[in-house]
């Protein structure tokens, strides 16, 4: 195995947060702000690229290129246990849901996931894009036209909001789904974006003019709870300008090219 072999709890429910266990010289990659607490003996470094080794720098320019795209950093963070015996470090999420952990080598080394759901992986674990090719999926596919993929033979760490759903595709079945409520897939899914065929529906239901479709074989977890709903919510609750739309036409005209809703 090239990746790092960690072990892993997680913690709580609603609110969960994951503690890594890493035996001497081993380490874990993360998104900046991510880690929650580390014990004394764990080294904190900043890597440039997107995570994995074995690159010259070259491969670490391009890497670091493909997370600009992204919205992410240059740079990921490597904590590595430079003490003596099993340190841990832990790492939480920005906001309520679950945190998903996948082990690569049993979805044939590759998952792609929404550009915000990675949370942490064992170092060696390369954090890429994934561009889907339909340029209709790019214009009204919210998250879908630029997604991350997690690729190597290690864990890797994912967070979702609300409560998560994993479900097996069979070959020929297909799923359709509000475009933000995708978390990941594996590379076998065939994702695209289709037009909801109402324009009534979409303007008075407030459900946008475009879903995803995901045909498999393969493994898609979704979430029932996205960020943006959630930030929706709470401003319509404080008294802001969207909370007398929801349900209307307005709130419906807001929401037509929403991929996140």
């Amino acid at each position: 195995m090239k990746a790092h072999e960690i072990e892993y709890t997680l913690h709580g429910d609603d609110m969960q947060f994951v503690e890594i266990a890493l035996d001497p010289q081993e380490s874990v990659i993360a998104e900046a702000g991510g880690m929650m607490m580390m014990e004394d003996g764990i080294d904190m470094e900043t890597s440039f690229g997107d995570g994995s080794e074995g690159k010259g720098l070259f491969g670490k320019l391009m890497g670091a290129g493909k997370r600009v795209l992204t919205g992410e950093s240059l740079f990921m963070t490597v904590f590595t246990n430079k003490g003596h015996g099993k340190k841990h470090v832990s790492f939480a999420a920005s906001y309520p849901g679950k945190i998903i952990p996948v082990d690569l080598t049993e979805y044939g080394g590759k998952v792609i996931c929404q550009k915000d759901a990675f949370l942490c992986a064992a170092k060696g674990v390369a954090v890429g894009i994934e561009f889907n090719k339909k340029i209709g999926t790019g214009f009204f596919g919210g998250e879908g036209f630029i997604m991350q993929k997690l690729e190597g033979d290690g864990l890797a760490f994912m967070h979702a909001g609300g409560t998560i759903y994993k479900r097996e595709l069979q070959p020929g079945e297909r799923l359709k789904v509000d475009t933000g409520c995708l978390v990941a897939m594996t590379k076998n899914v065939h994702y695209d974006i289709q037009f909801v065929g109402n324009v009534k529906t979409a303007l008075f239901g407030g459900e946008g003019l475009f879903f995803a479709t995901l045909e498999g074989p393969g493994t898609v977890w979704l979430q029932s709870l996205t960020l943006s709903r959630m930030a929706q919510r709470i401003v319509g609750a404080a008294g802001g300008a969207r909370g007398s739309e929801e349900g209307s036409i307005l709130g419906g005209l807001g929401r037509l090219l929403d991929g996140n809703d």
